[in-house]
């Protein structure tokens, strides 16, 4: 298995910059719940023991590496709403969320999980970054780890949807719940299947 290294960084640094951080984001896919995004500068003499790309790690030993992250480097997480998501698309949402989370950071050169960069910032767009690039793969796992959370937190004011298991995407028990339940503020409307869901509901009542 190829792990992800700080190349990238470093030429990076070759060319003059100075503050170079990875940034990806979680949660394109759920049903609910926001998009979040993190942005990361290492220090390549602190760079945390097991940090690898993180869908190649354990559920469980996720929390501990993200908090060896948080100490060892500098980061910044940022999200885009449910109502952002709606207004805008998932795509652009996603990249709205990863700027701010870059702006708030103050990088000067960004490496960014997937094929686009957001508007305005300068750096290189790295298919499956996350696998190639040890900053990426640290915002990952800081991403990641932060919607989890939020969405444990969401789940105990909405039970019943499976969000502290399934983190808003679309399991057959959580799409069971939409029918059972119905749709909550934290649900995507324009996702499909919360769509048709209200679309249903508004021709029942119509």
């Amino acid at each position: 298995m190829d792990l992800p290294d700080f190349s990238f960084e470093t030429e990076a640094r070759a060319r003059g910059f100075l503050r170079i951080a990875g940034v990806d984001e979680v949660g394109r896919g759920p049903l609910a719940g926001p998009v979040t995004a993190a942005a990361v500068i290492l220090d390549p003499d602190r760079i945390p023991k097991g940090l690898r790309d993180s869908k190649t790690i354990s559920k469980a030993a996720l929390p501990g590496i993200a908090a060896a992250i948080h100490a060892s480097a500098q980061v910044a997480i940022a999200h885009a709403s449910v109502e952002e998501i709606d207004a805008l698309n998932i795509l652009q949402a996603a990249l709205m969320a990863m700027r701010r989370a870059v702006d708030a950071l103050g990088a000067d050169h960004v490496l960014v999980d997937g094929k686009f960069i957001p508007k305005g910032l300068t750096g290189q767009a790295l298919v499956k970054g996350d696998a190639r690039s040890l900053s990426i793969a640290a915002a990952s796992i800081v991403a990641k780890v932060e919607r989890d959370r939020i969405m444990v937190d969401l789940a105990q004011q909405y039970p019943g949807y499976g969000w502290e298991k399934n983190a808003g995407y679309p399991s057959p028990a959580h799409k069971r719940a939409l029918l059972d339940l119905g749709v909550t503020p934290f649900h995507r409307r324009s996702f499909k299947p919360v769509h048709n869901i209200l679309y249903q509901e508004h021709s029942a009542s119509a």
